[in-house]
């Protein structure tokens, strides 16, 4: 359903950033795939250069066709026509995305008059249902109620409902529990399970969130994604360093740190494997020459210790 072929990302300014860099990744229909990586790695990047949502200086080269569409060749009014009706997006940041002024229930329903040309009021009463559908709570009452009132962990089911309410089959989730406690992350994840008929790209840095939601994971790291693979293998048999670093820092995994240090965005012009500062396994080649992704049981991984 999502192909995104080769895309790169960077910003025209007075210092040269490379955000993306050659991401290639296929979302099939009903897919669950989450995209993780520490900040700065690139990932919400990617998803807001696949809407058309990066401001004017970034210059984003590839594709992303969904349904065989070019997504990056769109103009805006026939983005207008696709967003919310094709493709959805869920914003980053405890449904803070919601506009403070108009009730919840209007917001939900918004898709379908825009998309749908349903009645205002056929359309209210069709996003109580949605949001019943994702157990907002007393969902006749706060559908009548404004954003504020709701807590974070309801907003974002309330989000999630607005983002299939007019059909779209394809979302795009950005940090879906940034800033939520456990139990409110709980009902995200619960939330999002729910969706089987939909396909969902999530970007997220919740490793857990990320294994309860996602058949599918993407590793991203410096620009670039360094390992894919089934969210099974990824938990249980890591292959790229850094994902092996991101799983022994969890908690429940005792906050084990990763050696070395991050690099500042001249060492990246340099070449060589980004994670190589950082990288217990580095060798010569490494620091010279940046890996390809290989295919190794499974997994795509980007590290020299399986292109041979």
């Amino acid at each position: 359903m999502l192909e995104i072929k080769d895309i790169s990302v960077h910003f025209a300014s007075n210092h040269f950033v490379q955000a993306v860099e050659h991401i290639d990744l296929s979302v099939k229909d009903t897919e669950k795939v989450a995209i993780v990586g520490e900040t700065g790695s690139g990932k919400s990047i990617l998803l807001l250069a696949i809407l058309g949502l990066l401001p004017e200086n970034a210059v984003v080269t590839g594709q992303a066709l969904l349904d065989g569409r070019d997504l990056l060749k769109l103009k805006r009014k026939e983005w207008d026509k696709i967003r919310g009706a094709k493709i959805s997006y869920i914003p980053q940041g405890s449904g803070n995305g919601m506009n403070p002024l108009l009730r919840v229930g209007f917001q939900v329903g918004e898709p379908l008059m825009e998309h749908k040309k349903v009645p205002k009021k056929k359309a209210f009463q069709k996003s109580i249902e949605l949001m019943r559908q994702f157990h907002v709570g007393d969902e006749e009452m706060v559908a009548r109620q404004y954003p504020h009132t709701y807590s974070g962990g309801m907003r974002q089911r309330a989000m999630i409902a607005m983002g299939i309410a007019a059909g779209s089959r394809m979302i795009l989730a950005d940090e879906p529990t940034k800033g939520l406690d456990e139990k409110r992350i709980q009902m995200v994840a619960e939330s999002f399970q729910m969706l089987k008929e939909e396909t969902l790209l999530c970007v997220t840095h919740d490793l857990n969130f990320a294994k309860e939601i996602a058949q599918w994971i993407c590793v991203m790291y410096a620009a670039n994604q360094v390992e894919y693979a089934a969210a099974e293998e990824i938990f249980q048999n890591p292959l790229h360093p850094y994902t092996q670093d991101m799983l022994l820092a969890m908690p429940e995994n005792g906050l084990q740190a990763g050696e070395g240090f991050a690099l500042s965005h001249d060492e990246y012009e340099k070449g060589g494997c980004k994670y190589a500062p950082r990288c217990r396994f580095c060798e010569t080649r490494c620091k010279r020459e940046q890996p390809p992704m290989a295919e190794c049981g499974g997994h795509k991984v980007r590290c020299w210790k399986y292109v041979d």
